[in-house]
């Protein structure tokens, strides 16, 4: 089952306009966009992702709904660009929920997770040749180490990487269950205990493959460009990497130029773009129906000038 997290209050704060156009950046498996689209009768819907699973799946549920929609098999990088090819230039509302859907981590084919014995692979668009088998089998030991540290925030990087290494000098390491055997004997036995100790790894390798911090920044900066006057753009993050980004892109966009700053009265072509609407955390309520909600937050941008 696909939970789509903070779904109310990300739907609430993009103040949805019934013939207004909107972008579900992160289609997944339909959860905010079957929202959007019930509530824009005359408005349109855009959609991306790269799974063509969830693509499959999403189109069904959304045909129940409505016909003003369009699925666009591409990565949010490319929005803009997709978008102008269907004279979209100015659109009310975006969402991205950066999250790996729950189908995703549930489909013990796909290699997302560490719980079910699968191919390493977490490639989120099956056609592109990086999977997570070459980042295992391939980086160099300083590779591995700085992915594992750098994204995954995981203090025993060095250790992980070397065992890595030694492992597949006998042989490739080919599912996810000998790729977490090798972490849990990589760190001190009580480090295993609490919580699964190949959570941070695993997010690590899946970010690298999917290049996901590569790109985010951009695209949350092209994707601001094209949000009209009063329009909102809402973000859900689910880890601090994630979350540095938007935080850093949206203080910026929302801060008096530098030029200005101190001045007694800013001139208004000096004044920000943008306003921040919230920064939430997810309920009680909802944490305690979900558990994969307890690292998401709710960031919300507004447009209050034009450019």
């Amino acid at each position: 089952m696909h939970y789509s997290v903070m779904l109310k209050e990300t739907i609430d704060s993009l103040n949805l306009e019934s013939n207004g156009i909107y972008v579900d950046a992160t289609l997944g498996y339909a959860g905010h966009s079957s929202y959007i689209l019930k509530r824009i009768k005359g408005g349109r819907l855009f959609a991306f992702d790269q799974d063509i699973e969830a693509i499959n799946y999403s189109t069904k549920k959304l045909s129940a709904i409505g016909t003003n929609f369009k699925i666009i098999k591409s990565n949010f990088l490319f929005m803009k660009e997709e978008l102008a090819k269907n004279n979209i230039f100015k659109v009310n509302g975006i969402v991205f929920d950066l999250g790996v859907s729950s189908p995703q981590l549930d489909n013990s084919e796909r290699g997302f997770s560490y719980l079910h014995d699968a191919k390493l692979d977490m490639r989120m668009d099956k056609d592109n040749e990086l999977s997570a088998y070459e980042v295992v089998n391939t980086y160099s030991e300083k590779d591995l180490t700085r992915i594992i540290f750098s994204y995954g925030e995981e203090n025993y990087a060095k250790s992980i990487a070397r065992n890595i290494v030694r492992e597949r000098e006998k042989k490739p390491i080919e599912t996810t269950f000998e790729l977490v055997d090798i972490i849990k004997h990589s760190m001190p036995y009580k480090k295993t205990i609490d919580k699964n100790p190949a959570r941070r790894t695993f997010q690590a390798i899946r970010i690298e493959v999917n290049h996901e911090l590569d790109i985010l920044e951009e695209s949350l900066r092209k994707a601001l460009s094209i949000l009209d006057l009063n329009g909102r753009m809402a973000v859900i993050t689910f880890h601090s990497l994630e979350d540095k980004i938007v935080k850093k892109v949206f203080k910026e966009m929302t801060e008096v130029d530098k030029v200005v700053k101190g001045l007694p009265e800013i001139p208004e072509e000096y004044q920000p773009k943008f306003k921040i609407i919230c920064d939430k955390l997810p309920s009680r309520e909802e944490l305690d129906e979900n558990n994969r909600s307890r690292s998401a937050r709710l960031r919300v941008i507004e447009r209050v000038r034009e450019d």
